[in-house]
């Protein structure tokens, strides 16, 4: 049953554009052996635009450089609102990404302001920081230390001191196989965008170019945030996540994994899971291996549909829009769940936001603001796969039976108890801050949780209240669990897609390797790697010599290592640490051997010179071109280990043929899992 909203009969067809459509050019971008390069290459620059534009980058490096040294807090922290004019220019010049002879214009105006930015900015001067209306913006990213843009909508009743907060509503935009840093500048410095709600600051992340606001585009998302709370007076309990198209992909995406920190959400067509949307949108005969169906639960949306019990949300679609299987996926899982989704439609419209759709979706979005987030509720459901989303308000998952299969929690307060029921959870915290536990200073908190019935210390003075669980041998006790080696847990849980999504470094081999194939594989990939960590995520992979590696890179960073044992010296160091033995003959992963003449391997693992980091062996993020294509396609490939046979090439799909691949258990040692057990890969 949905609460579809027909709106606008007897209004004129006017529809508002919403950008390219988001996600694929049907069947001809289902031909791996024939994947058209994203982005396409742009035009040539005329000689005396490159040197005009070259001088502009000169002048503007140098007004960086100075301010970059300056011993003023304040500056420093702004330096970053200036250096994306720097990036936007100087990347598409050098990657040839001017798609169109207009774009060297705006360049110039771009490097123009940039300049005039560093100067007021060595004055001490900084204009935007208090501007409304269009202003962008940006912020040094954690994972790679490359400066990331962002655009604001700042209404103009906004003050920079004064009473209350403001909302703040996250619009992630679609598809733009073009949209480079520079475009995206133009776009956020001359078009509010779909939505302007009044006194509302509206957050238009970048999210690192054209993935659906996964991997390192939902840490942009999360950075982006988190810039802006500090920069502007923000309304915690106001914050909104909205998109359409790719953007609404991205919007579903953040309100199922981070369902307690929106007032609501607001996805517009898009996709919401893998195969079903490809099957409809891309008529994809979709085949995955065992390994990356397990690993869609990641980014596939209806799989953690209860989470929206506590994400009011409101989705759009256009009626004749293909697009609209998002919804309809959702509206089925949340079905299944109790819950009736609420979902406006525009009538006889295509990818596109109908006029009066938008004034409803408006005012029904205004209403929610009013109330705001959810702070405490009293009754919460909480699904996850991963221990990467492992939050629902005052509930905390520290452990799961097993990674990608369903584990979830229900939990609700009765007369000062806590009563849960668990599935596929091993580890929990429960806590509330100061002045929110619900529960008697002078009395002991009882907890029933499954079978079992625990007495909790009351909580403190100040009524704040935390207590951890764990279960042995089926029996729940109190507090953490002894330490017993490694285990899996938030942060260092895997796959080897999620050591991209914080600081990293890639490790460049100094030795010889083994074997002369498998070596110049692994610096095949190493380039490829560094190649296109630029074209599809907008950064700048940090690499580091093996001998150089310092042990604050160790502290600081998870390390991509390349290479083998022989040829990198920090792989040769952890290798006899490692569950898979890798020698010059074979890699032995338990179970079967492989030559390692012909070899070679792909993993994640916590670093065993710092097991609060991962070491990852021979892989970047493991989607490859043709996922470029599509973006629901931008899923994890690979688990947490796998064995490639190098005398396959590399294609569009795969680094090689993959012999042997599987999931770490969670001590991080080496399974069978029951899914391949006998069939192989």
């Amino acid at each position: 049953m949905t609460q579809s909203t027909r709106l606008g009969l007897g209004v004129l067809a006017l529809v508002i554009a919403a950008g390219q459509v988001a996600c694929g050019d049907g069947p001809q971008d289902n031909l791996p052996d024939q994947v058209r390069r994203i982005p396409k290459l742009g035009i040539e620059v005329p000689a005396e635009r490159r040197v005009k534009l070259e001088a502009q980058l000169s002048a503007l490096a140098e007004k960086l450089a100075a301010l970059k040294k300056s011993q003023e807090a304040r500056t420093r922290a702004l330096v970053p609102d200036v250096e994306i004019y720097h990036k936007a220019v100087h990347d598409a010049l050098v990657y040839q990404e001017f798609f169109d002879p207009r774009e060297l214009d705006f360049a110039e105006r771009a490097l123009a302001t940039g300049l005039e930015r560093a100067s007021l900015l060595a004055q001490g001067q900084a204009p935007w920081e208090t501007a409304s209306g269009l202003v962008v913006r940006g912020y040094v990213s954690r994972i790679d230390g490359s400066v990331q843009p962002y655009g604001l909508v700042v209404p103009e009743s906004y003050t920079p001191k004064g009473p209350g907060r403001f909302r703040c509503d996250l619009w992630l935009h679609g598809r733009g196989e073009t949209l480079s840093e520079l475009n995206f500048l133009r776009d956020r410095s001359t078009n509010v965008g779909q939505f302007a709600p009044e006194d509302t600051i509206v957050l238009h992340p970048y999210g690192r170019y054209s993935n659906a606001f996964k991997f390192a585009g939902e840490i942009d998302v999360l950075e982006a945030l988190a810039s802006v709370q500090q920069r502007y007076r923000i309304d915690e309990d106001r914050i909104a996540v909205r998109g359409f198209s790719m953007g609404g992909a991205g919007a579903w995406h953040f309100a199922v994994h981070y369902a307690d920190r929106w007032f609501a959400a607001n996805p517009g067509a898009g996709f919401a899971e893998t195969p079903e949307f490809l099957r409809v949108f891309q008529q994809e005969n979709v085949q995955p291996t065992w390994w990356e169906q397990r690993l869609w639960h990641w980014y596939d949306c209806p799989d953690w549909a209860v989470n929206l019990r506590h994400c009011p949300t409101i989705a759009y679609s256009g009626e004749n829009d293909r697009q609209k299987q998002a919804a309809d996926v959702m509206e089925q899982a949340l079905a299944a769940e109790g819950m009736v989704l609420t979902h406006i439609l525009g009538p006889n419209t295509g990818h596109a936001i109908h006029p009066a759709s938008k004034v409803e979706i408006e005012r029904r979005m205004a209403s929610l603001a009013r109330i705001g987030r959810e702070r405490m509720p009293l009754d919460l459901e909480f699904t996850t796969y991963t221990l990467r989303y492992p939050r629902m308000h005052w509930v905390q998952v520290d452990g799961l039976e097993e990674h990608w299969t369903e584990s979830h929690v229900s939990a609700s307060l009765q007369d000062g108890e806590v009563v849960l029921q668990t599935k596929g959870v091993t580890d929990l915290t429960l806590s509330f801050p100061a002045g929110e536990a619900p529960f008697d200073v002078q009395s002991t908190v009882l907890i029933t949780i499954d079978e079992d019935e625990l007495e909790a210390p009351p909580p403190q003075t100040d009524r704040s209240w935390s207590v951890s669980l764990h279960r042995t041998r089926g029996e729940w006790q109190l507090g953490t669990r002894p330490p017993q080696g490694l285990r899996k847990k938030h942060g260092l849980q895997g796959p080897i897609d999620d050591a991209l999504m914080d600081r990293f470094l890639f490790v460049r081999p100094t030795g010889k390797s083994w074997h002369e194939r498998p070596g110049r594989w692994a610096a095949n990939e190493l380039a490829r790697a560094i190649e296109h960590w630029r074209r599809h995520f907008r950064g700048v992979a940090q690499v580091k010599d093996d001998t150089e590696i310092t042990a604050d890179d160790m502290r600081s960073s998870h390390l991509v290592l390349w290479g083998d044992p022989s040829s990198n010296v920090l792989l040769g160091r952890i290798a006899e640490q490692l569950p898979i033995r890798w020698t010059e003959d074979e890699i032995d992963v338990g179970h079967r051997r492989f030559p390692s003449r012909t070899h070679a391997l792909i993993a994640i693992y916590p670093n065993p010179l710092n097991p609060e980091r991962y070491v990852v062996l021979n892989s970047s993020f493991t989607f490859r071109e043709y996922a470029y294509l599509n973006n629901a396609r931008q899923v994890p490939m690979l688990p947490d280990w796998a064995v490639v046979d190098v005398t396959t090439p590399p294609n569009a799909i795969w680094p090689g043929k993959i012999v042997d691949a599987d999931f770490f258990d969670e001590a991080w040692q080496i399974k069978l899992s029951p899914a391949r057990a006998g069939r192989g890969p």
